[in-house]
């Protein structure tokens, strides 16, 4: 039997734009070539789609498009296409392949958008389907779902941008609600972009302004006193398994887009000095929640352990991050399965939930 051939997406309009070509290099670097053949296609920070055939590094330090070499191509939602088409200059060419890795991160990327295309396209996908993904994407949709599921999140308030032009109401209203600290999030980004930590009228008012330049909707969030705690997914719907849990432990004032990505502002524990009982419950909360919202493939779940023992959700993100230095793949290096062993089961999941009707 012949190796599959898996295109590998990166970039995009996101404004996590970066994030992605972070975690595409590192999916890159140990994706097993003995087992698949691999397509590099990069959208632009504008929008413009090229298959791309550089070096990886350039990939991870954004010289891809200067440094090529690189063809106008394209996911084409025409079945027959058989995937990609190849602008040359006599004219398209079909490039097929099995299997898309959408190592995106953000709107239009984990937000159903991209899913959307595949889907009219007829591809194989890693991760979460249309619905899951957007789902998951909206903080505001997510408590809907996760809480009507009986699963224990953070209080939270939606708000649109009329809450800045009535401003004091909205303040005493979020005060006499969620008291100070409270944390302020657009309701449709990823890897804390635009997130902010309210200490008072002041700090609201400069935290709802930057989260509104993300997203028409954003909820503020009651700050929940705990252990910050990761746990990752594998699978596909109801037939999932959890990782061991990792502890975060920000040395920021919380574990924001640098902590995250960009410097070493935060100690990761693996597994997290946490009892076994609160593990396991952590480890359960999280299947659960992964197949309440009709999740596929992968996701990696937030909660908060208080001090009193309760376990609360914070977020679950659909495609987190690959880096190496990303929760993710070390939470399942952690339990004996290595990244490049994670990479191959999550294309193999793409291909089990493309033919499960």
């Amino acid at each position: 039997m012949g190796k599959k051939t898996v295109a590998v997406l990166f970039g995009s309009i996101s404004s996590e734009y970066e994030v992605s070509l972070r975690s595409a290099a590192s999916v890159l670097r140990n994706i097993p070539r003995d087992r698949y053949d691999v397509v590099m296609l990069g959208i632009t920070k504008d929008g413009r789609w090229f298959e791309y055939a550089g070096s990886i590094d350039d990939i991870e330090s954004d010289r891809w498009l200067q440094n090529g070499p690189v063809t106008p191509a394209f996911i084409s939602p025409d079945r027959g296409a058989g995937g990609i088409l190849r602008l040359l200059p006599d004219g398209p060419q079909p490039v097929a392949v099995d299997a898309v890795f959408p190592v995106l991160h953000g709107e239009h990327s984990e937000d159903g958008a991209i899913q959307g295309l595949l889907e009219m396209a007829g591809l194989a996908y890693v991760g979460c389907g249309v619905l899951a993904s957007a789902a998951c994407m909206d903080k505001a949709v997510t408590h809907t779902i996760l809480e009507a599921a009986g699963i224990e999140m953070t209080p939270y308030t939606v708000l649109t941008r009329g809450a800045l032009a009535h401003f004091d109401e909205t303040e005493r209203m979020l005060a006499a609600k969620h008291g100070y600290p409270m944390f302020i999030k657009p309701a449709n980004t990823g890897s804390s972009v635009g997130v902010g930590k309210a200490k008072d009228a002041g700090g609201l008012c400069a935290a709802l302004s930057e989260a509104f330049r993300f997203d028409r909707k954003v909820i503020a969030e009651t700050a929940v006193v705990g252990d910050e705690l990761e746990c990752a997914v594998l699978g596909n719907f109801d037939r999932a398994e959890a990782s061991c849990v990792g502890e975060i432990v920000p040395r920021h004032e919380f574990y924001d887009y640098s902590g995250k990505y960009l410097d070493d502002s935060t100690d990761l524990y693996i597994p997290a000095r946490i009892s076994g009982e609160a593990s396991e419950r952590i480890r359960q909360t999280a299947v659960r929640a992964f197949a309440a919202m009709g999740c596929t493939g992968l996701s990696r779940v937030d909660f908060f352990l208080t001090r009193e023992g309760r376990v609360v959700l914070n977020e679950i993100n659909t495609l987190p991050g690959f880096t190496s230095i990303s929760m993710y793949p070390k939470l399942f290096e952690a339990v004996g399965l290595p990244y490049p062993e994670l990479i191959s089961r999550l294309i193999e999941l793409a291909f089990e939930k493309h033919t499960d009707i």
